[in-house]
């Protein structure tokens, strides 16, 4: 998806022009290769881990530092593939008119949202009557690329100031949210706080991933893609080492005061690592304004510091970079086909696997489960057993240009 900044112009035969494809940018599909691997680390766990569904990782008073950081890794995937997500259509915008890339982004956005309910949907639950429906990340990318292809004719200034704007200020309604009792109506959970809501004896919405605060990353990743394509090489390693350190910089210092940007305060704890547990102990529904300071910041760093790396390891990791939506779909089916069968060979019947109308999912009980080494093993299992199938689906796209390989 992502393309190269500049287009190489030549005259390949005297008298005849010649406009050249793009160059892949490998770096940020090395970025985006990182989060989908991890991104799956979290979700082994929620399907497999004995504690996944009876117990947060993020709890002090019951948590181990691996799992607390197993889980906090995983922080990194969502605001960065949002933000990437953001950076990828400013770059498109380079050899597409906004007449093209609009409609596009319409067409893809609603697609994606089709998909996060159809199929990730029945992916994740094993649910075939869809009692219970999760609007998550796939869903919130979705409705900010037919946002940005709305918003795409308006003036770049206007475009950054929303999006600075809304990730800056959004966090002004935790005052608002604390003192209300009541769920609120289901509107203000889809722009900012998630929510369950039952809307039928036979049917449940969670809206996990609220617009407002995602939206606002993704237009702010869309303005980033202009001072990322502003630098070259070794500027733009320093572009982003200072902006990443910046925002790091900006997290620590804000985060500090205990003021603003988080509802979840920080506090001393038994320890000095516990209390650093507690600092980066951050919001992610919605995503707090210090949490995308973070998550973001770091990996922007990552960006800068794999910007001319190049060995068969980051050529591993690049692969399913890009491929990522095909990867995305097709992990979670594996993983819970693999939970199926643990919970199978457990000794349960069919009934007892499958519930109605509940977050959690088909064949996964709470309080059963594995140990967080097995875990760790089974992702690895899960992501190398992928590599093959990206692999192969990468190089067909590379060699095939059917206008719906653009949809995947």
């Amino acid at each position: 998806m992502h393309e190269a900044i500049t287009e190489q112009v030549a005259y390949d035969q005297p008298g005849v022009f010649v406009k050249h494809s793009f160059n892949r940018i490998n770096s940020i599909d090395l970025l985006r290769g990182v989060i989908m691997i991890i991104m799956a680390l979290d979700h082994t766990r929620d399907f497999l881990h004995v504690a996944a569904w009876t117990d947060s990782p993020m709890n002090l008073a019951t948590t181990t530092p691996w799992l607390y950081f197993t889980r906090w890794i995983t922080h990194l995937c969502a605001p960065n593939f949002v933000f990437l997500a953001g950076l990828s259509v400013y770059l498109q915008q380079l050899r597409k008119s906004k007449k093209t890339l609009s409609a596009f982004l319409i067409k893809r956005g609603s697609w994606l949202v089709l998909i996060e309910i159809l199929i990730v949907n029945l992916e994740f639950s094993f649910d075939i009557t869809f009692s219970f429906v999760a609007l998550q990340v796939i869903w919130v990318i979705g409705i900010g690329m037919i946002i940005l292809g709305l918003i795409l004719w308006l003036p770049f200034g206007i475009i950054f100031i929303t999006g600075l704007v809304i990730v800056l200020g959004h966090n002004a309604l935790d005052y608002y949210e604390a003192g209300i009792t009541a769920q609120p109506p289901l509107w203000y959970s889809l722009l900012h706080r998630p929510s369950v809501y039952k809307l039928s004896e036979h049917f449940s919405l969670l809206v996990f991933y609220p617009l407002l605060p995602w939206c606002g990353l993704m237009l702010l990743g869309y303005c980033f893609g202009k001072l990322f394509v502003k630098f070259e090489d070794n500027k733009r390693q320093r572009m982003l080492i200072l902006s990443g350190s910046a925002l790091l910089l900006f997290f620590i210092v804000l985060r500090y005061t205990n003021t603003y940007g988080d509802p979840l305060n920080w506090s001393p704890q038994k320890n000095g690592l516990y209390t650093f547990l507690s600092f980066i102990n951050l919001q992610k529904y919605p995503p707090s304004l210090l949490f995308m300071c973070i998550t973001v910041g770091l990996a922007m760093l990552i960006l800068a510091f794999v910007q001319n790396v190049n060995n068969r390891l980051t050529r591993f990791i690049t692969v399913y970079g890009r491929v990522p939506f095909f990867y995305y779909v097709l992990h979670f089916f594996l993983l819970h086909l693999v939970a199926t069968i643990f919970f199978f060979a457990r000794g349960h019947s069919l009934n007892e696997g499958i519930h109605h109308g509940q977050e959690t999912p088909n064949f996964v009980r709470p309080g059963e489960g594995l140990s967080l080494a097995i875990v760790y093993i089974i992702w690895l299992c899960v992501v190398l057993a992928l590599y093959p199938l990206c692999k192969r689906f990468n190089e067909y796209k590379r060699h095939h240009k059917e206008w719906w390989l653009s949809y995947l």
